[in-house]
């Protein structure tokens, strides 16, 4: 299971939404195995003000937040890294300066999904990639 936060200026996000969905996607399945049906994002199209961030950034920065049940191992993380700032990059045209990416990992028993605990589903995929 993961579930994707983005964030981001309100006219980047307004720009780049659909290419940065499918690209964000495209790399989960990549790196790990993901399901191409199970598509988990939000966007969070900020203002100016309500986003401040480090004059070395431009107003293409993102923060990509991606919640998963824990279980992958390093090599497939780092590969989900590269492929998001490679696939952003080549689809969306920001560079990767302006993306930072965040991982959090929890057990799958931290997890309600369909009235179920996460440790209680049936998954049609592999977590341990």
């Amino acid at each position: 299971m993961s579930q994707i936060k983005i964030y981001g200026l309100a006219n980047t996000i307004q720009t780049h939404k659909a290419k940065l969905s499918d690209a964000i996607h495209q790399a989960l399945v990549t790196a790990l195995q993901y399901p191409v049906e199970k598509k988990f994002q939000r966007f969070f199209a900020l203002e100016r003000a309500d986003f401040i961030f480090p004059n070395d950034r431009s107003n293409d920065y993102l923060i990509i937040e991606i919640l998963m049940f824990e279980g992958r191992s390093t090599s497939a993380k780092k590969l989900l890294i590269q492929t998001l700032f490679q696939n952003i990059q080549n689809q969306c045209g920001i560079s990767t300066q302006d993306i930072e990416i965040t991982i959090i990992e929890t057990p799958k028993e931290n997890w309600g999904i369909r009235g179920q605990c996460g440790d209680e589903l049936a998954l049609n995929y592999k977590v341990d990639v």
